[in-house]
């Protein structure tokens, strides 16, 4: 299941996405969405698990969970909308 998490405090790096979701059960991947211009976090992520289960325990373990003072919004990925590209 891949999962969106928002709200994350900018300081949060992939390995820590991952040490959050791993009491939970197996993670395949942890991800914190990087700004290309300035390198910050956008202070959203996506997780992926395998399992099923261990997501949705995950999901209802952290969300609204406190994170450094932010409440954290971790639900089930909605599919990616096709956008059409940019050109310059």
């Amino acid at each position: 299941m891949n999962i969106y998490v928002g709200n994350l405090p900018y300081s949060v790096r992939d390995d820590d996405l991952q040490n959050m979701f791993a009491p939970h059960g197996e993670v395949s991947s942890a991800r914190v969405i990087m700004d290309r211009e300035s390198g910050r976090s956008k202070g959203f992520g996506f997780v992926e698990m395998p399992n099923s289960d261990e997501a949705q325990a995950a999901i209802d373990a952290l969300n609204d969970s406190d994170a450094e003072g932010r409440s954290l919004r971790v639900n089930e990925a909605r599919p990616r909308e096709d956008r059409p590209r940019r050109s310059f």
